[in-house]
């Protein structure tokens, strides 16, 4: 789903949250939303999700001026607060009827969510305000694909999550844009978590947009991410590094293991 925001502004109580936003999303890729709290970021994904109505400017959905509620997944920061039901079957089998999946083919389509997320059976007869949180943002992912959205917004996925199921969502993530075509949308304070999924980066401060472009370009523009108070990934800062320090190019990668093995190549 390609998204179009066109002079998009949005105000509350006469303050100014967005204003003028232009911002093209683009089909089957992921896009972060970057900046300090109160630059208008869960207000931008909100506007896009519609759970909020601009004051000015219009957002196109695949050339239409209309969302299809069915066609976005909305995974919220604290994932917990989209449960209502008392076991994990329930509140995914809720979540396919509350958006009219056929039920003939509900208990196979659960079992496949399950496998996506890489959850094993045993889960859906557990509460699922009793999950671990990697547990819980995989149970809140498969709330959403089992009605198999366009679109897959998602706030802070990574807030509370050790590295290793950082990691592991990182491959969920990747698995969503690539093998199902998704268009995914994050919002996040985390850059390097960001930084290994995502095509192109947003920033916004004070509800404008500061920065656009793919992430190379954003994050390697660090005299701007200090100004707007964030600090770059680590993996491009310790490419950076190098360069001044030992006057060797290595390029950008995603991983700083990656960057690492550059090195060596360079040198030996």
């Amino acid at each position: 789903m390609e998204i179009k925001i066109k002079n998009l502004s949005f105000n509350y109580n006469s303050n100014n949250i967005l204003e003028d936003i232009n911002l093209t999303i683009d089909s089957e890729k992921i896009t972060g939303i970057i900046g300090k709290s109160g630059s208008g970021k869960t207000t931008l994904i909100d506007l896009i999700s519609g759970l909020l109505k601009p004051i000015n400017g219009n957002i196109i959905y695949d050339n239409k001026d209309k969302l299809d509620l069915k066609d976005i997944g909305y995974c919220f920061q604290n994932s917990k607060s989209q449960f209502f039901c008392e076991t994990v079957k329930e509140e995914i089998e809720l979540s396919a009827l509350t958006n009219n999946y056929r039920v003939k083919e509900l208990n196979k389509r659960v079992n496949e969510v399950l496998k996506i997320v890489n959850l094993n059976k045993e889960i859906l007869n557990k509460n699922p305000l009793q999950l671990s949180n990697s547990e819980t943002k995989k149970v809140s992912l498969a709330t959403i694909l089992i009605y198999n959205p366009k679109l897959i917004v998602l706030d802070e996925p990574s807030i509370g999550l050790d590295n290793k199921s950082k990691e592991e969502l990182v491959r969920l993530i990747k698995m969503l844009k690539n093998r199902y075509k998704k268009t995914i949308i994050i919002v996040s304070h985390d850059l390097d978590f960001l930084h290994k999924i995502i095509d192109k980066a947003v920033v916004l401060s004070e509800g404008k947009i500061v920065l656009n472009g793919t992430k190379y370009e954003v994050f390697n523009d660090t005299k701007k991410l200090k100004k707007y108070g964030l600090l770059p990934p680590n993996v491009m800062m310790f490419s950076n590094k190098v360069l001044t320090k030992k006057g060797i190019k290595i390029g950008y990668r995603d991983d700083i293991n990656d960057l690492i093995k550059d090195i060596f190549r360079n040198v030996y």
